[in-house]
């Protein structure tokens, strides 16, 4: 037996847990020191925390492709990556709450692994590695001497799916709390830490890279996967992600249509830009797109009409069925933006919205506006006297098979309004000019 609450000082932080080599981004094991410090902080004042209790997290599973051998791409469960950092898969991690102390549990891999897989590191390598102050090995788990575990298990309030919480054999000889650690650390994952924006920052810098390489190659008659699949992307480093939005005529050069279309979004997604700040409510920037929108539709022909009255009628989700952006971090639609009290809205295009609170500090949102053309909300509008009324269904005709456009930048929140992570062209002005001269740089 193995007591948790044994003072073991914690490591140094002199190398890189997570390096690519080259020119890429050193991640310091620090980032996740930090964050099971902001965790233990957050669980010492909830109601109901004993002395001498532990966080027990864990870590994803490797899988294989369904009755093969072949291994599935791992990547880490979030939660377990968030407080631990750890890259190999069937690990767990336990955090002592009065003092910090971290252990982390690996795999006792057999000796035919260092056949086929390589060395098998010994327990020493992971300790230094992550800078925990313990590593010990996945069956000795139930050797852990405390007093209350808390595992975490809530909902995922994007996807509806429950999270795993921790689960070993002997588990029932614990005393086990699986309610009160859920909220505290989706709260932590809320907000970002210094090191976490450093990261955050440098893969929309890389994303933004691939989507001007894109602009400069993409030519008329090419299909979405010799560009590599969609333009909506967003590359990941070390599970943190980017979520960006180009939209560009593949020849270079926009026609008028597609012209007014992309200046409407580009002017919403500019004004929720200029509104952002701490205590603003999402849902209040989700309404001021809507209204940007309209008031753009109205001078390009397709609405006439009172926009006061158009918003009633939710217009607006007419051409926006989405909602304005989602929280960002270690997923990529991340968790936190419906909190136990905050109540999802269940009004057309705000029932999309994936975050109802307001905003704050050190959160990272995306701002993605979109106009689009979708034929059967077209008919399902006209068809609805209370919307009709507003559509100049000539013009509107014109745009029937125009598609859409959306515009996804990602942003910090500050003290005072927001830092821009994406870096590519946006004005009208920006893209033509990026995409005529293959071998300029922005």
């Amino acid at each position: 037996m193995y007591n948790i609450l044994t003072h073991f000082p914690m490591l140094s932080f002199c190398r890189p847990v997570y390096w690519l080599g080259k020119d890429t981004l050193r991640v310091s094991a620090a980032l996740f020191a930090e964050n099971r410090r902001r965790l233990c902080q957050g669980m010492k004042a909830t109601d109901g925390v004993a002395p001498k209790s532990v966080v027990v997290l864990q870590g994803g599973e490797q899988k294989q492709r369904y009755c093969t051998d072949t291994d599935m791409l791992f990547r880490q469960e979030s939660f377990f990556h968030w407080a631990f950092g750890v890259t190999e898969a069937d690990c767990y991690g336990a955090i002592d709450v009065d003092t910090g102390k971290s252990i982390l549990f690996v795999p006792k891999l057999p000796e035919s692994y260092a056949t086929w897989m390589g060395e098998i590191h010994p327990r020493e390598y992971f300790k230094e590695k992550y800078t925990v102050d313990e590593v010990q090995y996945t069956c000795d788990v139930m050797g852990l001497v405390i007093v209350l575990c808390f595992f975490q298990r809530g909902q995922n309030t994007d996807s509806g799916s429950t999270c795993r919480e921790a689960s070993f054999e002997g588990i029932s000889q614990f005393q086990v709390n699986n309610t009160l650690l859920h909220p505290v650390i989706v709260e932590c994952r809320l907000t970002k830490t210094d090191m976490e924006l450093e990261v955050l920052r440098y893969t929309n810098r890389i994303s933004s890279e691939a989507h001007k390489e894109i602009m400069k190659h993409v030519r008329p008659g090419q299909k979405e996967y010799e560009m590599e699949s969609l333009f909506d992307m967003g590359g990941e480093y070390y599970c943190y992600s980017s979520d960006i939005t180009c939209s560009f005529p593949a020849n270079g050069k926009f026609t008028p249509d597609q012209k007014a279309i992309y200046e409407a979004v580009l002017k919403s997604s500019r004004a929720v830009m200029a509104a952002i700040k701490p205590e603003v409510k999402w849902t209040e920037m989700h309404r001021l797109a809507d209204r940007v929108h309209l008031e753009e539709l109205v001078k390009i022909g397709i609405l006439h009409g009172s926009v006061e009255d158009m918003l009633k009628v939710h217009m607006g989700s007419v051409f926006m069925p989405h909602g304005l952006g989602h929280l960002l971090g270690i997923d990529v639609h991340d968790v936190g933006g419906y909190p136990e009290g905050i109540e999802r809205v269940n009004e057309p295009g705000l029932k999309s919205l994936r975050m109802g609170r307001l905003v704050q500090e050190r959160m990272v949102l995306t701002v993605e506006p979109g106009i689009y053309f979708i034929n059967h909300l077209l008919d399902q509008a006209l068809a609805n006297p209370a919307q009709s009324c507003f559509i100049n269904n000539e013009v509107l005709t014109r745009f029937r098979s125009f598609g859409g456009v959306r515009i996804e930048d990602d942003i910090a929140v500050t003290a005072s309004g927001m830092e821009l992570l994406t870096c590519v062209p946006r004005t009208v002005e920006e893209i033509e000019a990026f995409m005529a001269d293959r071998g300029k740089s922005f």
